[in-house]
């Protein structure tokens, strides 16, 4: 737990995005899923650098995440992963424009993952992500362009798309 209010105000600079311009049930389902998943992480993550790892808002956002391990491999949803890393070798451009979070989580070549749900970038650093870092991290989810590209008739959603198409259906 933080002495400090920095990740409390990292916490309240993301309760007060909203998505009041998008219509999210016209994102790619798949698309969906993982920003969800993203917000989820960066919350739980800030939580515990909040607030004691028994506070019911935590206790609440375990369960969430808990639940979720089985929903990422239904369907499609198993396969962001292989579609990051894709893009990764097919379009680096629109890689690099990722939220950097999804680029550094499911990039094969990085050791980042979440562990025990918490956002780890460095599994050999021991003190806590800067409380920037998450502010950013916020930002880049709630960037205009990206939430357009989460669209299904938008550009992310089609690449993911071609994706299924020319590997996955193909093998190519």
């Amino acid at each position: 737990m933080s002495d400090e209010k920095e990740y409390a105000n990292v916490m309240e600079y993301l309760y007060n995005k909203n998505l009041v311009l998008h219509d999210t049930a016209m994102f790619h389902p798949v698309l969906k899923f993982y920003f969800i998943d993203a917000l989820a992480h960066i919350d739980y993550t800030l939580g515990l650098l909040t607030y004691t790892y028994t506070s019911p808002r935590n206790v609440m956002s375990g369960e969430y995440l808990r639940w979720r391990i089985d929903e990422e491999k239904i369907g499609d949803r198993a396969r962001f992963s292989s579609f990051i890393n894709w893009l990764k070798e097919t379009h680096p451009d629109r890689f690099d424009r990722l939220p950097f979070l999804w680029q550094v989580i499911y990039d094969r070549n990085t050791r980042a993952n979440y562990r025990s749900f918490r956002i780890v970038i460095d599994p050999d650093q021991t003190t806590p992500l800067p409380a920037a870092f998450f502010a950013k991290a916020i930002d880049e989810f709630f960037n205009n362009d990206f939430l357009k590209s989460l669209y299904s008739d938008a550009s992310l959603s089609m690449l993911f798309e071609e994706f299924k198409r020319d590997v996955i259906t193909t093998g190519k």
